[in-house]
């Protein structure tokens, strides 16, 4: 009998763990729960006005103050070094007249700095506007106008500092003042550490700003996007709940990514909400980074894509796995790269996550093996259920870019997840991640959002990314639907290169679009280009010139195609579509000649790209 009994519990035991194995109930139910415990602390926060991310670093400098915060190769701080930084910067700020809910602009390069001035504007109740600061002229205008700050702290190399000075008769007509943080220091450092006052952060909602961060969207200027302050408050307490990306204690997390963008700026503040250590450098740099992993005794990295490309393009080295690294956290991991990378470097996690600045559609995936390398995300069989009406797949015309409807009933068509399609997401329900809109852009705002798309009266949030799902739950990303592509870490808005290269004398029109390259990540910019009829030739140097003067180094289209004859659709829209499927692949180009900047993008002037370029692109002999 007891045999029998022992074994039944034996087959039950492997049952389960089959049904485990292939449906993944743990993982979902171990991170509701988990999600649980923090709605329930982000309650207690709510009735205590205690929501700013502020209280939660503060918590973790009461916590442990002689650990050290913050790490980097211009000085390091311990929690309760850097605790009265912060409020010296709070305290700094509110003498130049910030205050609760108002916007300061940050226009610097990766330095503690960066993090502990953030961090003085939530103590007083305020938040910065997180600016590119490889911006230039109109496009720089537009971000910190429609921040609506008075005030932008600047630091930095001399010519990100430059960059702001060429735009400074603009500022002061508008009464925007500069401060370079080099010319207030000794002030800051004679300023008070007094906690600034709890009524300051007392009127924090969830949807205040944690900052904004810029998007390219798919046409125009960079819009803001304003990151709710609900995304701090819940950063805040995801170690203590259970479901934070860093895990355990004592961890060194590495930000070398642009602390003005999500992946660097999010992900590193939010080690200063938790108690880990946050390390930083000014910027990624392949020959310097595995001493400064070292030397900083990282645990953790932050990445995207094209930084790991190049670090595994490196020789390989004895030292390559002598170093304490066991987690990453990123996007944009190519799956030529991730194995890879992980094995050569020997990396336990690679955690890779896909999101937007937008902050709609978020998926994460921890991945500790093989079975989930490659994905963007992964649900268990409760979240599919879960979500199945929350992130939607649907039809698109692949020419227009339209979703495609029903001609009968007027819907848009769903199509199963193994197929993939751009996700829609759901608005109005207890699930879904509510779009808080581009900051003092209306019409932007309401552009990403479509009506009546399953039933009358919904609506639903575009992604304008397509992913698919397979059986075991493992999400893929596809495509970057629209005008925006991405290169070099940073996102490209076509219709800003096309404005600026269509000021150029004799460009009658500009078409702009990314084109994939063999053995390089994102997209490279592309540039079709259709001359005024009364002219036969034009200085391409010129155009190059005129191009970098005005746009940030990364936009410059790289590749140039002078074509014969306007490309429109019906509508008298461009047409994209055949120029980008094209790209620069000379049998496919009509005989439109191609040129190219010389010296494998670093050189000043476009020449010819021959088929012997082509080739050579191919085959991996050159690199961009």
């Amino acid at each position: 009998m007891a045999a029998t009994i022992a074994a039944s519990v034996g087959a039950t035991a492997v049952a389960a763990a089959y049904l485990d194995a292939k449906l993944h109930l743990r993982q979902d139910l171990h991170d509701l729960r988990a999600r649980n415990r923090g709605k329930a602390r982000i309650a207690q926060l709510m009735r205590k006005k205690q929501l700013s991310a502020y209280y939660a670093f503060e918590r973790s400098a009461l916590a442990a103050p002689d650990q050290q915060c913050i790490w980097s190769r211009k000085g390091c701080y311990t929690y309760a070094e850097a605790y009265n930084r912060v409020h010296q910067y709070g305290n700094f700020f509110r003498s130049r007249g910030i205050g609760p809910g108002h916007l300061v602009a940050l226009f610097m390069d990766n330095s503690p700095d960066f993090a502990l001035a953030w961090l003085g504007l939530w103590a007083i109740g305020a938040a910065p506007a997180l600016i590119n600061h490889n911006l230039t002229n109109q496009a720089l205008l537009h971000c910190l106008n429609v921040a609506g700050s008075n005030l932008i702290l600047a630091d930095g190399r001399p010519d990100l500092l430059q960059r702001l000075e060429a735009v400074r008769p603009e500022l002061s007509e508008q009464n925007i003042e500069i401060i370079q943080l080099g010319e207030v220091l000794p002030e800051l450092h004679r300023t008070s550490t007094e906690r600034p006052p709890d009524e300051l952060r007392a009127a924090i909602t969830p949807t205040s700003p944690f900052g904004l961060l810029y998007t390219s969207g798919t046409t125009g200027l960079p819009k803001a996007g304003v990151i709710p302050m609900m995304a701090g408050t819940t950063a805040g307490v995801s170690r203590e709940c259970g479901f934070s990306i860093v895990q355990g204690d004592g961890q060194r997390y590495y930000v070398c990514m642009p602390m003005y963008h999500g992946t660097g700026g999010i992900s590193g503040m939010t080690q200063l909400l938790t108690g880990q250590t946050l390390l930083i450098a000014p910027k990624f740099s392949a020959s310097g980074f595995w001493d400064d992993i070292r030397t900083s005794e990282a645990t953790w990295f932050a990445y995207v894509g094209e930084t790991l490309r190049y670090l595994l393009a490196a020789p390989p080295s004895p030292l390559d796995k002598s170093h304490k690294v066991h987690g990453i956290y990123g996007n944009g991991l190519r799956p030529d790269v991730w194995k890879a990378f992980r094995d050569r470097f020997g990396i336990t996690t690679v955690f890779e996550f896909f999101n937007s600045t937008e902050g709609v559609l978020s998926f994460d995936n921890r991945c500790r093996g093989d079975f989930r390398a490659h994905a963007v995300g992964h649900h268990g069989w409760l979240y599919r259920r879960r979500f199945r009406d929350t992130y939607v797949p649907v039809e698109i015309n692949p020419d227009t870019g339209d979703l495609v409807r029903d001609p009968k009933t007027g819907f848009v068509k769903r199509v199963p997840p193994e197929a993939g399609g751009e996700i829609l997401v759901a608005q109005g329900t207890p699930l879904a991640p509510m779009f808080g809109g581009y900051y003092g852009n209306t019409e932007a705002t309401e552009g990403k959002f479509v009506h009546d798309v399953f039933k009358r009266g919904d609506k639903y949030y575009r992604t304008g990314d397509a992913l698919r799902r397979d059986s075991e739950g493992r999400w893929f990303f596809m495509d970057r639907l629209g005008d925006t592509f991405r290169w070099k870490g940073e996102n490209v808005s076509t219709a800003e290169v096309a404005q600026v290269l269509g000021q150029y004398p004799g460009v009658s029109e500009a078409v702009v679009y990314g084109v994939s390259l063999p053995n390089h990540d994102g997209k490279a910019g592309m540039a079709s280009i259709f001359l005024d009829d009364s002219v036969t030739d034009i200085d391409f140097t010129g155009l190059l010139r005129h191009a970098r003067s005005q746009l940030p180094k990364y936009a410059v289209p790289l590749f140039l195609r002078h074509i014969k004859k306007r490309s429109a659709t019906h509508n008298n829209k461009q047409d994209k579509a055949p120029l980008r499927n094209a790209g620069i692949d000379h049998s496919k180009v009509e005989g439109d000649p191609l040129f190219w900047v010389d010296n494998l993008g670093k050189g000043d002037k476009y020449v010819p790209f021959t088929e012997e370029d082509g080739a050579a692109l191919q085959a991996g002999r050159a690199k961009l």
